[in-house]
């Protein structure tokens, strides 16, 4: 009998996804739904994202790269400068530019500004698709009446809705991604989510813990930092980090009465830790004032971000 040849496996394929869209449209919460674990803060407070954090999700042979940015918004500070510069800088690298905009709050003048900027910044061969989320907050002929609306304004390869919380949509995106991946080697292996240091990731979860704990505008003032991570002879961790505020006066909100609300804050950033890396985590915080912390090019540097595009008006 003649040698039957086995089908050719499928090329691999790997590719960049920027996620981008006002602040709180649902990113984070997307991409950790996409990669199945929690690897970007997820608050309901605005503007949380720092970093440009990739998430990493395997679809058959292609490996997709996602890169949540932080919300765009109009800059104020230099911290909010670095942070919409990171946004555009994925943006402009990557394969596929995925618009994200709330269903409910629809074309709003943030987005109006951002399809303004995609015009300008997107290259000419670049895939951008527009991802409607939060779907399930409006009947589905305004969800019609709003595509429409959007695709009259910009011309995107496709339109998802979707529900990033619920998950309502998400395979269908995450198969079609898959597919415009250019053919390549992957470039992480199997299985790894992300390629933030576990130090960093550890330090956005205790961020995340104090963000949700605190008000107002002070979580915008702090930031948080692993300051060393040892690993203990019975397998587990011990990790310290240091939480910068940016006033002597902020200690008091971050420790609370008695200590109490950091107490709270470590024990559940400490239960996630434990979950996340698979053994016991000892976390122990420490807060301390530094007034110029968000003009240190070194703190810039461990979220991420550039120090030089911080000062860019």
């Amino acid at each position: 009998m003649p040698d039957v040849e086995a089908p050719a496996a499928a090329p691999t394929r790997c590719g960049f996804v920027a996620l981008i869209g006002e602040p709180n449209a649902g990113k984070s919460t997307l991409l950790n739904r996409m990669v199945g674990a929690k690897v970007s803060i997820v608050t309901h407070k605005v503007q949380t994202t720092r970093a440009r954090i990739r998430g990493i999700a395997v679809e058959g042979p292609a490996q997709i790269v996602f890169v949540d940015t932080p919300g765009l918004f109009r800059p104020r500070r230099r911290l909010d400068r670095a942070m919409v510069a990171a946004a555009w800088g994925g943006a402009e690298d990557a394969d596929v530019v995925a618009l994200m905009i709330e269903a409910h709050r629809g074309l709003t003048e943030g987005v109006e500004e951002i399809l303004r900027a995609l015009e300008e910044r997107a290259r000419p061969a670049q895939t951008v698709i527009l991802v409607i989320n939060k779907i399930d907050r409006v009947r589905r002929e305004k969800l019609l009446e709003l595509a429409a609306r959007m695709n009259e304004r910009h011309p995107f390869a496709a339109t998802f809705m979707i529900s990033a919380e619920k998950g309502d949509g998400v395979a269908d995106l995450r198969r079609w991604l898959a597919q415009r991946m250019p053919e390549g080697p992957w470039l992480y292996p199997e299985d790894q989510i992300a390629d933030l240091p576990l130090r960093m990731i550890a330090a956005e979860i205790t961020r995340e813990k104090l963000t949700l704990r605190l008000h107002q505008e002070l979580p915008y003032q702090l930031t948080v930092e692993t300051e060393s991570w040892e690993e203990r002879k019975d397998g587990s961790v011990r990790i310290e980090q240091v939480i910068y505020v940016a006033r002597d006066g902020h200690k008091g909100i971050v420790l609370g009465r008695k200590g109490e609300t950091i107490k709270q804050i470590g024990a559940q950033a400490r239960e996630e830790l434990t979950r996340l890396l698979g053994r016991p985590a000892h976390l122990f915080l420490d807060v301390r004032a530094r007034p110029s912390w968000m003009d240190e090019p070194e703190r810039y540097q461990e979220m991420g971000l550039d120090f030089r595009d911080a000062g860019k008006s």
